[in-house]
């Protein structure tokens, strides 16, 4: 809903509507719905998505308000992402110990995203995941009760709930984000040139070249919900440099490579991708394929 409001804002300003113009429709996502598990085993990054989606297609909403990191990468050409806002902080930050160094040894952290466990456990293979899932409150609140001794939630999504003390961020250069992290997305029906118009008003043309750069190279890499990837993209002067990894499960192997290349350029990741499968051991490789 924070997101949303931000978008409501942002159209008003754009085009000198007050703020009754823009009403917000509540959607409960399966996503939300379903917390005791990881997304992997219950359907993916579409359990963001499909409620929308249909919303969507009914015509009652005219669009839609995505994190982009959970939308699944291959989208029903009926829907168009009309605009990206202006991205926010992409690194993640640590709750419950001052850095990845600190966490005490054996320590449990929880996470049910692939990444930040596989991530973790390539730096402290002494550690033990287990499974958290939940909105920002939630998971603090299983962090309390000593469901877990430290976690990891997204700066941007502290930052939007006024919770930027919260916890102590991870410097994104060393360690990755997830493709798409902090980027809020808009998205409507592809054959409503009307609303496509008034959200391309609101379209942040930098942070939309290096979402769909990050999203090419998930499509080339053929992941899925149960794929580490991580990706960092910079932006300057019309180019991007993205930079990537992709993990083992365990977090025992580690391949990363980078690229730069112009904005826009729609090929670029794809090469990088195949890079990165090409390094990557065989049962590595066969783990991302068999998810494409």
């Amino acid at each position: 809903m924070a997101q949303a409001h931000e978008a409501r804002a942002r159209l008003c300003a754009a085009h000198g509507w007050d703020e009754s113009a823009v009403e917000l429709v509540p959607v409960v996502a399966s996503g939300d719905k379903v917390q005791d598990r990881p997304l992997a085993e219950i359907g993916g990054k579409a359990l963001w998505t499909r409620e929308l989606d249909q919303w969507l297609v009914e015509g009652r909403i005219d669009a839609a308000v995505h994190s982009m990191k959970d939308v699944e990468t291959l989208r029903p050409g009926a829907f168009a992402i009309a605009a990206i806002l202006p991205r926010a902080d992409k690194a993640d930050r640590l709750l419950g110990a001052a850095s990845i160094a600190a966490i005490p040894a054996g320590a449990r952290v929880g996470t049910s995203a692939p990444r930040r466990a596989a991530q973790l456990l390539h730096l402290r293979p002494d550690l033990t995941v287990v499974g958290i899932r939940g909105n920002v409150a939630t998971r603090m609140a299983k962090l309390e009760a000593g469901e877990a001794d430290a976690t990891f939630l997204a700066a941007a999504g502290l930052d939007r709930l006024g919770e930027d003390a919260v916890g102590v961020r991870l410097d994104p250069e060393e360690w990755l984000p997830a493709p798409a992290q902090a980027a809020i997305g808009i998205e409507c029906r592809g054959d409503d040139a009307r609303v496509r118009e008034l959200l391309g008003a609101i379209d942040h043309a930098e942070s939309h070249a290096e979402v769909s750069a990050e999203r090419r190279l998930l499509e080339g890499l053929g992941g899925s919900c149960h794929s580490p990837i991580a990706a960092l993209s910079r932006s300057a002067e019309g180019s991007i440099a993205l930079t990537a990894a992709i993990f083992s499960p365990d977090g025992t192997i580690r391949i990363a490579d980078s690229a730069s290349f112009v904005a826009g350029d729609q090929s670029a990741p794809l090469d990088l991708a195949r890079r990165l499968l090409d390094q990557a051991p065989p049962a590595v490789a066969a783990h991302f394929r068999q998810a494409a």
